[in-house]
């Protein structure tokens, strides 16, 4: 049997095969990025070295070098997905390094600016919204459209949360929801943390998590996130116990914290007062109500929100 050494050295010294080897070898020089690299590196790059350095100058040249073919990284044919070859010397030989494609940036900030987003039963449309893509009915476009502006541009200018957010209320489904999602995508942006609370949910979820001894850290870590969003105050039904230990406990902090945060309800502050008299055991409870509805004026603007209803069609 022929010693394999011997089989390789008459395969590479075949006619055929060193045809090849030129024909591949050409092509690769002639590859116009390898041809950049090697004139800005002329007084470096001799003969020797391209010859040592051509398998890496093929891995160079057989891989992508923008995202123009590719939908997401997930398609991407490069040997590290998402990642770009760029030639470079080391230690005298010709070698490879990887930086980030530009579809990998982007979807690795997407990841970034959604992981800036918690989200408590907050339906998927809402956490895709935009401020750029909120309608606003004529006579609510001075009031919260300049306002929701006007409070991302202080973050922006000045790197600090206003201590105060909205409490925007309208009929339902006219978009109220909808400018919360805005707002924490904008403020994800600005790599500040939000935490989104669809309220009925959360409170049914609080009666569970005295069985499971997770209250204590579910309440506190809504009640301290950076900005807190409570979406649909007024839908649930109310205990005294929810009211009073779980909202007033929540809004109090934040009040004494200045921390921002924004509600939405389909009452005014006076119709939701009213709501957070009655007990689910249909007791009135004026002063207790009227306690919750101070900290709430104390730490929103309050801001009407019309229009259609945007879920109709």
């Amino acid at each position: 049997m022929e010693p394999i050494s011997e089989t390789l050295k008459r395969v590479v010294n075949a006619p055929e095969f060193s045809k090849r080897y030129e024909k591949m070898k050409t092509e690769i020089l002639e590859d116009r990025g390898v041809q950049a690299f090697l004139t800005e590196n002329a007084e470096l790059v001799n003969k020797d070295m391209v010859d040592r350095g051509l398998h890496k100058l093929y891995e160079y040249t057989s891989q992508n070098h923008d995202c123009e073919s590719c939908e997401n990284v997930a398609s991407c044919h490069n040997v590290m997905k998402g990642y770009v070859p760029n030639l470079t010397i080391v230690r005298g030989s010709i070698d490879l390094d990887y930086t980030r494609c530009r579809q990998k940036t982007i979807e690795d900030e997407r990841r970034q600016v959604s992981a800036m987003i918690s989200s408590m039963h907050m339906p998927k449309d809402v956490l895709q919204a935009r401020l750029a893509t909120v309608t606003y009915d004529h006579n609510t476009r001075v009031n919260l459209g300049t306002a929701a502006n006007a409070f991302m541009e202080e973050v922006k200018t000045t790197g600090n949360l206003p201590s105060k957010g909205f409490y925007i209320f309208g009929e339902f489904g006219v978009g109220k929801s909808y400018v919360l999602g805005a707002l924490a995508n904008e403020l994800a942006e600005q790599k500040i943390k939000t935490v989104l609370v669809y309220v009925p949910e959360f409170l049914r979820e609080m009666k569970h998590a005295i069985q499971d001894q997770s209250l204590q850290e579910k309440v506190d870590y809504v009640k301290k996130a950076p900005v807190l969003m409570l979406d649909d105050l007024g839908a649930e039904t109310l205990s005294s116990w929810t009211r009073d230990e779980i909202l007033g406990t929540v809004l109090h902090y934040r009040m004494a914290e200045n921390l921002p945060t924004f509600i939405t309800s389909n009452f005014d502050y006076d119709g939701l007062e009213e709501h957070l008299a009655y007990s689910g055991k249909g007791e009135r409870e004026l002063v207790k109500a009227a306690r919750i509805m101070e900290r709430i004026r104390s730490i929103t603007i309050p801001m009407r929100l019309s229009g259609k209803n945007r879920r109709d069609g």
